[in-house]
């Protein structure tokens, strides 16, 4: 009785976001509604969207999944993942949304071919980059609905993933980003008031916060430091997290999802420039508070576990099977269902940046520049359905630990656009040579030191933090060794190292 009713709810859910991107249809007029929400999204929807932007799969179940394997030398992610979001806002954003709204950008691609002055080359590159690295990303995020959903309603994983790629792809493909925008202030709100409920009552069942510490200490003992011996190899699979390892994962995690396209895009939405003063310390204080919750939750799963009073086959597991040991089976189908929410909230953003990527920037501005804006969202409609169904097919075989695979995109994000990206926005001398091979190094060498990684040989560090210095070097290098741009274009791209407006500066 109790798995009927939890298909019953998962369906009620599931129609309803449907409607949402059918009611939303209504208001796409033009790309730049159905890319940016016509640049009109007010505060609220604005903050949420930025936070279930990056609020993920990795967020609920890799993040816990790691906090049950790791222990506390796992609490550095929480602080690292929120402060890409002050970094994304003030550093990256607040100077973009201005020259966005001046030039009318779409894509974070639109700037940087703008900014190096090169239309074509830093567009395709950058663009073939961003759906590499944003697919990448995607299967995680599948793979991560699907072991929500397989668990929740009791059916295989190949099932569960069909049923959400038809679901995401259907209010994805009539909404854009409204649907995107208006759905997941839904799944925020929900995650945000579930997380505050749910993780004190894992925290009692687990026996109150001392006793987890105790057992956790007891299972190994670095389970309750702030990091694992500096080793290498690590101690075991479990003990990565070093303190060498946890610097590079400052950058990784900091940098890397502030520079990631499907974030960045979000800039674009906000409908008054206002809402950047007030916006980052809102988005730190929720999403520091939800992810420590996520957190502590896996240290309480990995107790619980301990004790046998639940299965975990796999340490993705470990929340869910943690959340429905702990509820009543009323209270665990409307939890279930927020968990179920909190981890598509990212995964559709992802969807529609791919295939704005291809539509706008790959399609209207390299292979046919003449093509209509309406063609322009036929195609984009029709990438979002053959990316679904691309992800769909890669996501079949999930990896064991979630965690891996969004960070393997994320370094590929670090590595490849944050130090053109920075560069572009703050040093003058940054020119369209140094931009183009900057991201080509970065990608290029990221995939190198990946392979040797996964492959070859464990690296001390996150691989990403190698390519990532190779990325600012190329940049600094090529471009001093090449002329510089123009004063023109300097001006008119606010570029200098600076973040609010020119004019407040020189007063």
């Amino acid at each position: 009785m109790d798995r009927v009713v939890m298909i019953a709810v998962i369906v009620l859910y599931f129609l309803a976001i449907m409607y949402v991107g059918a009611r939303f249809s209504r208001f796409i007029k033009s790309s730049e509604d159905y890319f940016i929400a016509g640049r009109n999204l007010g505060f609220i929807a604005f903050v949420i969207l930025v936070i279930t932007s990056i609020i993920s799969g990795m967020t609920i179940l890799g993040a816990s999944g790691l906090s049950f394997l790791a222990g506390w030398p796992s609490m550095w992610e929480p602080i690292f993942v929120t402060l890409s979001v002050v970094i994304l806002i003030t550093v990256f954003g607040a100077k973009l949304y201005r020259i966005s709204r001046k030039f009318n950008y779409y894509t974070v691609q639109d700037y940087l071919s703008h900014r190096y002055q090169s239309p074509r080359t830093v567009r395709a590159v950058s663009g073939v980059a961003g759906i590499l690295i944003s697919f990448i990303y995607l299967t995680g995020q599948f793979t991560a609905i699907s072991i929500v959903l397989s668990w929740l309603m009791e059916i295989p994983h190949f099932y569960a993933l069909l049923i959400a790629t038809v679901v995401i792809t259907f209010y994805v493909f009539l909404g854009g980003l409204y649907a995107i925008a208006y759905t997941t202030l839904v799944q925020g709100l929900a995650l945000l008031v579930g997380s505050l409920i749910i993780t004190p009552l894992i925290i009692n069942a687990a026996g109150g916060f001392s006793f987890i510490n105790k057992k956790l200490a007891e299972l190994e003992p670095y389970m309750v430091q702030a990091a694992y011996p500096q080793t290498h190899p690590p101690l075991g699979e479990h003990a990565f997290l070093t303190p060498l390892f946890i610097l590079t994962f400052f950058f990784l995690l900091s940098f890397g999802l502030a520079a990631a396209p499907h974030a960045i895009n979000n800039i674009l939405t906000a409908k008054k420039a206002a809402y950047f003063k007030w916006a980052p310390l809102i988005i730190f204080s929720v999403y520091i508070v939800v992810f420590y919750l996520i957190k502590i939750a896996g240290y309480g799963a990995r107790v619980i576990y301990e004790q046998g009073y639940i299965e975990v086959p796999h340490p993705d597991y470990a929340l869910i099977s943690a959340v429905e040991y702990t509820l009543h089976p009323a209270a665990w189908v409307i939890f279930g269902v927020i968990v179920l929410a909190a981890v598509m909230s990212t995964t559709d953003r992802l969807l529609l940046t791919i295939s704005t990527i291809y539509s706008w920037d790959i399609h209207r501005n390299l292979l046919n520049p003449e093509t209509s804006d309406e063609k322009v969202r036929v195609i984009s409609r029709i990438v979002v359905v053959i990316t679904s169904i691309l992800a769909f097919v890669a996501a079949i075989n999930p990896p064991d630990l979630l965690a891996w695979l969004i960070w393997m995109a994320i370094g590929l994000m670090l590595s490849t656009f944050c130090a053109p990206l920075l560069a572009a926005l703050y040093w003058k001398r940054a020119n369209r040579q140094g931009g183009t091979w900057g991201m080509i190094a970065g990608l290029a060498t990221a995939l190198v030191f990946g392979y040797i990684h996964e492959f070859i040989t464990p690296l001390p560090v996150h691989f990403s933090f190698f390519s990532f210095l190779i990325s600012i070097l190329t940049v600094i290098g090529v471009s001093l060794l090449t002329p510089p741009p123009s004063p023109e274009l300097l001006e008119e791209t606010e570029t200098g190292f600076y973040i609010n407006p020119r004019q407040k500066e020189e007063k």
